[in-house]
């Protein structure tokens, strides 16, 4: 299994000088099983760029998944060429919003509307069909199995691990680790916290021994500390996630839209001198880069 990430920004694309090393586009990951099936999770700016590389493969089925439904990991789903091709398969999996009890079907129709795009969900010529997915329910796609686990956010978000042929992956799209929002004296404190706990176990649990474990780390500790409860987590929670769960290699992704190439590589440099001996080896996600588990 290998994937290659076609967009690591959070948010809001940017392209520009000052972001060419890690890349401008959003969220968008390409997954190769063994047997060539394919698996996009995110369907950020960045699958624009990865459908082009679909041509000379054509008919083709691609399998996306969808961590969630905010702008920046859908936007780029109706400029995915394959989807106006004959022949060409294109399943979408994801959640159903216990908000709206809207199903993953909405991510599509509703950016297709005559107010929003000019062609119309009718006139796609390729063959499209919609999954609702449940938590901790597999899906199997030829040998892979993905399992969504359901990760804190302001709106649904699945996390997902694939397996396959022993080989292993988990992406949290964009996930911040809960927080206590009692104070230590108060009467509801200790449940609060227990609840957290266990919530967290399950979420350690769900991503144990990843050989790639892709995590939300768009802040500082200190960017952080105005931000809670924004949805997004830190370098230092995604650091400790993985060494809880084994990982044996983390990416730090959801880069935030305002920070350059050379801030995160700053960035980086500190926090490979304030963590000498992590037990894992530890990157940031870059755009155009192939990754063989």
């Amino acid at each position: 299994m290998k994937f290659k990430f076609w967009g690591v920004r959070g948010s809001i694309p940017t392209p520009g000088p000052d972001t060419v090393k890690y890349g401008g586009n959003t969220t968008c990951i390409e997954i190769r099983t063994g047997d060539n099936d394919l698996i996009i999770l995110d369907a950020g700016t960045g699958i624009h760029a990865l459908a082009h590389t679909l041509t000379r493969e054509m008919p083709i089925t691609a399998h996306i998944f969808i961590t969630h439904t905010h702008w920046d990991h859908i936007q780029g789903l109706p400029f995915f060429t394959p989807m106006f091709i004959k022949n060409n398969r294109i399943k979408i999996y994801g959640g159903l919003d216990p908000m709206t009890n809207e199903s993953i079907h909405r991510a599509l129709s509703v950016q297709l509307q005559y107010s929003f795009f000019p062609i119309r969900e009718a006139q796609l010529d390729a063959h499209i069909e919609y999954f609702t997915l449940k938590p901790d329910e597999p899906t199997c796609i030829g040998n892979a199995r993905i399992t969504p686990t359901l990760l804190n956010h302001p709106v649904l978000n699945f996390g997902y691990r694939i397996d396959c042929d022993g080989q292993s992956l988990f992406f949290t799209g964009d996930y911040e680790p809960q927080v206590n929002i009692y104070r230590p004296g108060d009467e509801e404190y200790a449940e609060f916290q227990f609840f957290i706990e266990a919530r967290r176990e399950k979420v350690v649990s769900a991503m144990r021994n990843v050989d790639a474990l892709i995590v939300d780390a768009s802040y500082t500790d200190k960017e952080y500390a105005s931000k809670q409860g924004w949805g997004h987590g830190t370098y230092s929670a995604a650091i400790r996630l993985a060494a809880d769960a084994h990982a044996k290699r983390l990416f730090l992704t959801h880069h935030e839209p305002v920070r350059s190439d050379a801030e995160l590589d700053a960035i980086y440099e500190g926090l490979l001198k304030t963590n000498p001996e992590l037990g894992f080896e530890l990157l940031l996600a870059q755009e155009g880069n192939e990754i063989s588990l």
